[in-house]
This record gives C-alpha cells, sequence and structure tokens, in this order.
C-alpha cells in the first residue's frame, strides 16, 4: 500500500474514532442533567476554580456570547455565581455555588471513570504514545492552516 493510502486509511480511522468518542463523552455528560457546553464550563470551573467569564471562553474555545449564555443557564440552576472583581469593574468572574461544587464532586470520578473506559484496552505506554503521535498530527494540521 502507498504512503497516500495508509495517510487516508489513517486519517479515516482518526476521524471515526474521534466521532464515536465525542458521542460517548456527550452522552456521558448530558446524563448528569447538563449540556456538553455547561459541563465543560462547571468541569473547567471545578479544576481551576473562580476564573474571568472571557477567560472561561478563550480557554474552552467559545465565543463570548455564548459564555454569557451558558453562565447565564448555570447560574439559573444554581450552579455557578457571577462575582465582580473588587480592584477592576471591567472584569467578572464565574465561580462553582456550593450546590455547584457538590454535584462536580459526584459526578466527575463518575465522568473521568467513563473517559478511563474508553482507554482500558491501552497500555500506559501505549497512551503515552498515542498522545505523542496525535499532537504530532495537530502541530502538522496547524501548520498547514497557516
Amino acid at each position: 500500500m502507498t504512503r497516500n493510502k495508509d495517510s487516508l486509511k489513517a486519517l479515516t480511522t482518526i476521524l471515526r474514532a474521534a466521532s464515536s468518542v465525542e458521542r460517548v463523552v456527550k452522552e456521558d455528560m448530558t446524563s448528569y442533567g447538563l449540556n456538553a457546553t455547561e459541563f465543560t464550563v462547571m468541569e473547567y470551573l471545578y479544576n481551576k476554580g473562580r476564573q474571568p467569564i472571557q477567560m472561561i471562553g478563550k480557554k474552552i474555545l467559545l465565543a463570548s456570547s455564548s459564555i454569557t449564555y451558558v453562565i447565564d443557564r448555570l447560574e439559573e440552576k444554581g450552579l455557578v455565581q457571577r462575582v465582580a472583581d473588587v480592584k477592576d469593574r471591567r472584569v467578572t468572574f464565574a465561580e462553582l455555588t456550593e450546590k455547584g461544587h457538590e454535584q462536580m464532586q459526584d459526578i466527575f470520578p463518575k465522568h473521568a471513570e467513563t473517559i478511563e473506559k474508553l482507554f482500558k484496552n491501552l497500555s500506559d505506554s501505549d497512551l503515552s504514545k498515542l498522545r505523542t503521535l496525535l499532537k504530532e498530527v495537530g502541530y502538522e494540521a496547524t501548520k498547514l492552516m497557516k
């Protein structure tokens, strides 16, 4: 088989695997009563603590208008609260409420377990190699976009 065909097969494999993984992860997220974006914001705040709302959008690749909407929804659910920056009135932070923190303490380990199951057939070495190889493909893709 030529290098060209191998590359095309590798691409097809990556895309199919990514699609399947994404479906599993999204299904798991929604099983907790949150959509994927809400869960991602909650997970980010759970792991990073209080964050400027503008930074959350940048870190999880969400438009500023969309992050405002997601924070509004999470606030309505009592999971997140806005906190004004006392030093700079232009900055507003988002942080988990006690209810939000308790919910994430309950669901995050279950979510992590689901992710662990996705990779259960890979050794630690295989998992490390997979990350390295996918990063290389990602770097090349980034170069091609410039």
